[in-house]
């Protein structure tokens, strides 16, 4: 049986460093200069305090990871660590080494398996907030499928916040099978929902269900404010007043 994977790194001053210097002059200017960007709802984090969290999002396209890191605030983003399939990031030291400087990322055996058992849990328990995408694998078709519950069994266990984040246009700049965006910086945006906690009591397939309902709802209204979990940014807000009068 091999050992629990050493968690040292991940919270390391110096590879906090080089992970800031790769992603912010690195993944930012590729994201800049290939796609038209436009990250909204960095408000609806205003109240996230310190603290381990899970950010979870649909996904489509290898760029997600990658408009995740360098589109959340720099307050959160310090430790995030980055589940990655163990099958696809972590066969070769070549894909495995740039992977985990840019991503902090850890492996995750899609069987179950491996050396990265339980890493989820334990990141979380040291304090570093995780991103984890809960449909298993990229979209073929473009279309959100069934969350996993895994990302919300955490939260429900470790009793921390998940943020929900919606990716859109990222499946066409970037598809299944290409490894660098498409010409003509094609348009993508991420929508960053209100942090959302499990309630007292709340059982992890109920949980997944309201975050898996949450980020559907921000695909289909193509908005980070929300009703799905109560009101946001105030009743006055345009796009609430707007789901108000379609309910």
């Amino acid at each position: 049986m091999s050992a629990p994977m050493s968690l040292r790194r991940y919270r390391a001053r110096w590879h906090r460093w080089a992970r800031f210097l790769a992603q912010r002059l690195v993944l930012r200017s590729v994201v800049r200069t290939t796609t038209d960007v436009r990250v909204e709802g960095t408000d609806n984090l205003d109240g996230l305090a310190g603290g381990p969290f899970v950010v979870v999002a649909n996904h489509t396209s290898h760029l997600d990871a990658t408009l995740i890191v360098t589109g959340l605030p720099r307050r959160l983003t310090a430790h995030l660590a980055v589940a990655a399939a163990a099958d696809y990031f972590y066969k070769q030291w070549w894909v495995k080494a740039p992977t985990s400087l840019f991503f902090n990322s850890y492996p995750v055996h899609r069987t179950g398996g491996g050396r990265g058992k339980g890493m989820s849990a334990r990141l979380l328990a040291a304090g570093v907030p995780i991103l984890i995408f809960p449909e298993g694998t990229r979209s073929r078709d473009g279309q959100m499928k069934r969350f996993t519950p895994g990302a919300a069994a955490l939260c429900v266990g470790q009793n921390v916040p998940c943020v929900p984040v919606a990716l859109l246009g990222t499946a066409e700049a970037m598809p299944v099978g290409r490894s660098w965006p498409v010409p003509g910086r094609p348009p993508v945006r991420m929508l960053i929902g209100r942090p959302m906690r499990p309630h007292p009591g709340e059982k992890a397939r109920d949980f997944n269900a309201r975050v898996q309902a949450r980020v559907a709802t921000m695909l289909t209204m193509q908005t980070p404010y929300v009703l799905a979990d109560g009101p946001q940014g105030g009743s006055n807000h345009p796009q609430n007043k707007r789901q108000e009068e379609a309910s």
